[in-house]
């Protein structure tokens, strides 16, 4: 059977969410981003006076932006400061993610009443398996925009390609609104010219590996002999790379993936003492643990493992965690075990992130698990400590 498997990609879907709520700004450079502080001020008048992205000031990133903040060269995880000298007369909105999860289930479920061999890769992200479908391949895709934009009134982006590896690359190649039909002979034409960065799976650090051996765009990448590769890249990395180059990609569209753990992280306006800053940490660090024993309640999941994430001024990261013998959704008991792990690293430098992870998933209705009544956690079985001494970079996570 003739495999036809697309990515759909809404179209920045954040920024696009938040342009249904403020119409008045379409058009213009709008950034989501930073604290819930920088809300729309409703006038007296009924007119709405938005925060201008030069006025900010914290370490807060770009959560997403609309093309027309796009073209000043903002782009998502960029620090806010940086955009702000880009853009500083862009409008700036904070992030809002319990819409943005809504639109999200409204998208997916409407594409599933057509395809519902569907999965699913993120919030605005998912794969679809056409294969078994009859219906006509620009058709198919073409009915499902339409069901996109009449369930949520936002557009999205399609490719159908034989394979995962070459939707995910298409359907960034029209957008917006773009649809993208690619089968594996046009691939010299159309997907070798670009550059290697474009294949999800090789990040900035290879692009620069490869680029330094003179391998700039795909094509280059595909001409390269597979051994040269391998002694530059190892073994397994080396073919993959040859074999993407080539357009090959057998991985199955997966419609019943679980997820391996549930976390919730922010990263602050400015760098938080543990004493001095005690009640905003505390703060925060309660709303942390609740929404992570929120997320694993809502769907459906206990945790046997729970873990902190602490990032230094330094930009040195560490993370600790705890493993129960009873697996937990409890938010006392989540941010039991969590203080538990805090009292397992040092905490005389500032804080510039602090996140909560729950691990260990399975089903709540599969195991006995802690459910909270007697607030009396098991001892630990493991403590496992983990510390990474390069940076790495932070996000503000819903």
């Amino acid at each position: 059977m003739r495999r036809r498997i697309a990515h759909l990609d809404m179209d920045a879907f954040y920024a696009s969410v938040e342009l249904l709520r403020y119409p008045d700004l379409r058009g213009l450079p709008v950034v989501i981003g930073g604290g819930s502080d920088r809300q729309p001020m409703l006038c007296k008048n009924g007119r709405r006076i938005f925060a201008r992205l030069g006025a900010y000031a914290g370490r807060g990133v770009v959560t997403t932006a609309t093309y027309e903040a796009r073209v000043f060269g903002i782009f998502s995880g960029m620090g806010l400061m940086k955009a702000a000298q880009l853009a500083p007369d862009a409008i700036l909105l904070p992030a809002d993610f319990q819409a943005y999860r809504h639109y999200s289930q409204l998208f997916k479920t409407a594409v599933a009443g057509i395809a519902p061999r569907i999965e699913d890769h993120g919030i605005d992200e998912i794969y679809i398996d056409l294969s078994e479908l009859p219906d006509d391949t620009v058709m198919l895709a073409t009915r499902i925009k339409h069901a996109v934009r009449e369930a949520t009134g936002l557009s999205c982006s399609i490719a159908v390609t034989p394979n995962k590896l070459l939707s995910k690359i298409c359907s960034d190649l029209e957008k917006p609104d773009g649809l993208t039909i690619l089968s594996l002979a046009e691939i010299p034409d159309r997907i070798w010219p670009l550059s290697v960065g474009k294949i999800s799976g090789i990040g900035p650090k290879a692009a620069q590996k490869l680029a330094a051996l003179g391998i700039i765009t795909i094509a280059e990448l595909a001409a390269a002999d597979p051994s040269f590769l391998q002694v530059h890249f190892g073994g397994s990395y080396g073919r993959w790379l040859h074999e993407v180059s080539h357009g090959i990609d057998e991985r199955p569209v997966i419609t019943n993936s679980e997820p391996k753990s549930i976390s919730r992280e922010t990263t602050f306006e400015r760098d938080l003492h543990s004493r001095h800053d005690r009640s905003t940490l505390t703060e925060i660090f309660t709303a942390l643990c609740t929404n992570v024993a929120q997320d694993l309640q809502r769907k459906g999941y206990v945790a046997r493992t729970i873990g902190i994430k602490l990032r230094y001024e330094d930009f040195r990261t560490v993370t600790r965690d705890i493993t129960l013998s009873l697996p937990t959704a409890d938010p006392a008991t989540i941010r039991g075990v969590a203080q538990d792990c805090l009292r397992r690293v040092p905490l005389k430098q500032k804080l510039r992130l602090l996140g909560v992870r729950a691990s260990a998933l399975s089903s709540s209705n599969s195991v006995p698990h802690d459910n909270g009544k007697s607030r009396q956690r098991e001892l630990p079985l493991t403590v496992s400590p983990v510390e990474q001494k390069s940076p790495v970079s932070s996000s503000e996570s819903a």
